[in-house]
């Protein structure tokens, strides 16, 4: 049972954000992303507040995802990355995205904070942040 309404259209986004920003780490690296899209909607709190559905988290400006703006993100989705898609939409959740709001990969070691937010672990090229239960509760 979906975490979040979406419709087919949605899943199809979510599924082309997931392998534009991690293809490069295989089927868990693009969960975990999926993971970091479905807490934004569901998160309500901090650089995410009123974002409600697939299509503003996505396009969320400022505060979005690099992928957007290449090429590559606009490329129609696969079946194996909408069954990705469906997985967290459904509610997996992986760790270390578990909880994350945010991602990123640096050109060295993960910091231990980002943007004030604490680091909850690494997957191959891709370090990532959660809140607090404080601040996002909806998250947890």
């Amino acid at each position: 049972m979906a975490v979040i309404k979406t419709n087919s259209e949605d899943v199809k986004l979510l599924a082309r954000l997931m392998r534009a920003e991690a293809e490069g780490d295989g089927d868990q690296g693009m969960l975990l992303v999926g993971n970091v899209g479905v807490n934004r909607v569901l998160a309500d709190c901090l650089d995410f507040r009123n974002i409600r559905d697939i299509n503003r988290m996505v396009f969320q400006n400022p505060g979005g995802f690099e992928s957007t703006q290449k090429g590559y993100f606009y490329q129609r989705a696969r079946q194996s990355e909408i069954r990705l898609a469906q997985r967290v939409i459904n509610g997996e959740r992986f760790w270390p995205a578990s909880n994350s709001l945010w991602f990123f990969r640096p050109v060295g070691d993960c910091p231990p904070t980002w943007y004030d937010q604490q680091n909850t672990g690494r997957f191959k090229a891709h370090c990532f942040f959660s809140p607090t239960g404080e601040d996002c509760p909806d998250v947890y």
